[in-house]
């Protein structure tokens, strides 16, 4: 069983930085939902600001990176959905503020 929370996955993919907007994936709201399975694998399921955000490929991989670089995770998977589409209300309170939305 592991040992690691969502609250931990959580924290390390703040190190994902979405290259056009310069902020991490968790505060821009971008991670709908964390499961981490009893083998340690951590499955993702998240989404991009766009459809047609150029860097798609760029933050799906890099999520998936950090995640292989946690203590405790044995595989990930990171699944890219578009709805719920995203939308600004749901960036972290710190989040809004940086981008003028509170």
């Amino acid at each position: 069983m592991s040992t690691i929370t969502e609250d931990d996955v959580k924290e390390a993919l703040k190190d994902v930085i979405d290259p056009e907007l310069g902020y991490n994936i968790v505060d821009l709201g971008l991670i709908y939902g964390v499961t981490i399975n009893d083998d340690s694998t951590v499955d993702i399921v998240m989404t991009m600001t766009t459809p047609g955000c150029p860097a798609t490929n760029y933050i799906q991989e890099g999520t998936h990176q950090r995640l292989l670089a946690m203590d405790g995770v044995a595989d990930a998977n990171v699944n890219v959905i578009w709805s719920p589409p995203w939308e600004p209300a749901m960036m972290s309170d710190d989040a809004k503020r940086h981008f003028g939305f509170a």
